[in-house]
């Protein structure tokens, strides 16, 4: 048996290899404050700093001018982790939960720097615990080596937080901007797959106040059925059962159907918030797939309009 501790060493190692420096240092703040390089021109107004007035344009305009600056700070990161029974599948060469901490360890590794903290949540079958912030190879360490795995076969406990309520619950971990990751399969507890979803509310207003970032775990097998036969599905949420024949095609095309839809509409309404979606196969290499995402980002620091990158391409 491996020891998790090997584990979280391994995994250091291909941090710093490949994702290392990514997520370290100052970084811009995502409003206009305290700091070093001049962002906008604006009219003065009292209560302005005198010394940034611009005289040139004061001069030109005719009116008193100054000079804003974006803010600087150290980044302040909370990662939510999703660990509900629907994570505890998989059919390649990870279950989507083991993708999930992987994927969270890595960026508290990336994250870790001078004055850095990061923040953990940790959504299950009985609802969400928060971790205070700390440095971000303590909570990798901490996810990989001392979390205990949520019960991957309980159904949820009767009155236990959702994903929206997670999300609700991450927007008022902390006051200051910074960047939230969410890693989760957003598969539907009530099996809806149409939109619009209970979560995209509080997606939107996490968004609207920080730089977020949204994991999506997919596993191949959940995209289309096999034809096996006649076969016992189980909802992992609800421990409910259903037989399917899987042998008849309309049934296999239909569910293929549904689950693309459901994936479509996902990414839909991950872009509308504002959120960057990353969507990552159990079947592939996440580290690869989370450097893509990261050289975007240090690529587009702010696009216009967030794009979806797959892994499952």
């Amino acid at each position: 048996m491996r020891s998790p501790y090997s584990a979280f060493r391994r995994l250091d190692l291909t941090v710093q290899r490949r994702v290392g420096g990514m997520l370290q240092g100052e970084i811009d703040g995502l409003r206009l404050g305290p700091g070093s390089d001049t962002e906008e021109l604006v009219p003065y107004t009292p209560g302005h700093d005198v010394r940034r007035i611009d005289w040139n344009a004061t001069a030109r305009l005719g009116e008193p001018h100054v000079w804003l600056t974006r803010a600087e700070h150290e980044l302040d990161t909370w990662v939510l982790v999703d660990r509900t029974p629907s994570m505890a599948f998989g059919t390649a060469l990870a279950e989507k939960v083991e993708v999930a901490e992987a994927t969270v360890a890595a960026i508290g590794i990336a994250a870790d720097g001078p004055g850095n903290r990061v923040g953990l949540g940790i959504l299950d079958a009985g609802g969400v615990r928060w971790r205070p912030p700390t440095t971000g190879r303590r909570v990798a360490r901490r996810l990989l080596t001392v979390e205990p795995s949520s019960p991957r076969t309980a159904p949820a406990a009767a009155g236990g937080a959702t994903f929206e309520d997670a999300l609700v619950e991450l927007g008022r971990r902390a006051r200051n901007s910074g960047l939230r990751v969410i890693v989760t399969d957003l598969l539907p507890a009530d099996g809806r797959w149409e939109r619009p979803f209970g979560w995209e509310p509080a997606l939107r207003r996490l968004t609207a106040r920080h730089d977020v970032i949204l994991v999506e775990v997919v596993d191949p097998r959940e995209l289309e059925l096999p034809a096996v036969g006649q076969i016992t599905l189980v909802d992992p949420e609800s421990n409910r059962q259903h037989e399917a024949d899987t042998s008849d095609p309309r049934l296999r095309a239909a569910y293929a159907e549904a689950m693309r839809t459901l994936r479509e509409n996902n990414s839909q309404a991950v872009r509308a918030a504002g959120a960057d979606h990353l969507r990552m196969s159990t079947d592939d290499d996440w580290a690869r797939a989370l450097v893509r995402l990261l050289r975007r980002r240090a690529r587009h620091p702010r696009p216009a309009r967030p794009r979806t990158a797959s892994a499952t391409h």
